[in-house]
């Protein structure tokens, strides 16, 4: 992690966490992430089985980076960041993440980036293996939030279009008995289509 022109922190073998945290995220949201985090089967053993090993059974580090942008919900081609927490709350809550990480594994090898800063995170992602992992209540937010971001893009389309012709040559016309129809259809009205 670089802020400015100075290297401020850098893992070895590990897991590099860009962390987002919402307005609704709990204690008990962070409970449940720095246990996950931490015992993620995402390293292979030592016979080269995958999938077996965690962050902590390696003995390897985490860099964990303050990332709100991940919050972010694009309204029609601008990211707009309501959802994420403010800084106010958001600073305290992060430190109490590292705290938490640095409790149930060894305090040295947790590190992190630099709350609130310009950073540019070097990454080398090996594998990759890249993991979107969120706390039981994020997924149901974050769908009501995509849900509520395109009936918004719907209601500025029409907004924007007005009527359609189509639509008002269709309410304009009048309903027309169609001659083909036999006997025991008769007198049904169909409305003609243009």
């Amino acid at each position: 992690v670089i802020v400015g022109e100075q290297q401020i922190s850098s893992i070895g073998k590990g897991i590099c966490v860009l962390l987002g945290i919402s307005v609704e995220d709990t204690q008990k949201d962070t409970e449940y992430m720095v246990r996950k985090i931490l015992n993620l089967r995402l390293f292979d053993d030592e016979n080269g089985k995958h999938w077996c090993k965690s962050v902590m059974d390696k003995q390897y580090e985490v860099l964990c980076v303050s990332q709100f942008t991940l919050q972010c919900i694009l309204k029609g081609n601008k990211p707009d960041y309501h959802a994420a927490m403010a800084a106010e709350q958001s600073e305290p809550f992060y430190y109490d993440f590292l705290e938490r990480m640095r409790k149930i594994y060894k305090p040295e090898m947790i590190k992190d980036g630099k709350f609130g800063a310009c950073m540019q995170v070097h990454i080398q992602n090996d594998g990759p293996v890249t993991i979107e992992l969120e706390s039981p209540t994020g997924p149901a937010d974050l769908k009501q939030q995509a849900k509520l971001e395109k009936q918004q893009q719907w209601k500025e389309k029409t907004r924007n279009k007005g009527p359609s012709e189509s639509g008002k040559e269709k309410a304009a016309s009048p309903a027309e008995v169609d001659p083909s129809t036999s006997s025991e259809a008769e007198g049904t009205r169909h409305q003609k289509e243009s």
